[in-house]
């Protein structure tokens, strides 16, 4: 383990649960910005948890936008 790994360790244990949780988000942020370069060894741990996936499209038919939702309205064609 690098001394930078166990200065991280040291300083995530005296982080409060909430900020312990966003550096969690941060390095899972990090991890799929750097995706296509990131190289994960394979280990014969099982506490590893995988990368979330992409949520890219997830809402696809939850919204439905109305036919004439870009038309005028009626209270402002004064000030058109």
């Amino acid at each position: 383990m690098t001394t930078a790994t166990k200065n991280i360790i040291n300083k995530l244990k005296t982080l409060p649960e909430n900020m312990v949780n966003e550096v969690e988000d941060f390095i899972d942020f990090l991890k799929a910005k750097h995706s296509k370069s990131f190289y994960q060894e394979k280990t014969d741990n099982n506490n590893v948890v995988e990368e979330p996936k992409s949520l890219y499209g997830a809402a696809k038919g939850l919204f439905i936008i109305p036919k004439g939702f870009n038309d005028p309205i009626e209270d402002l064609k004064e000030y058109m």
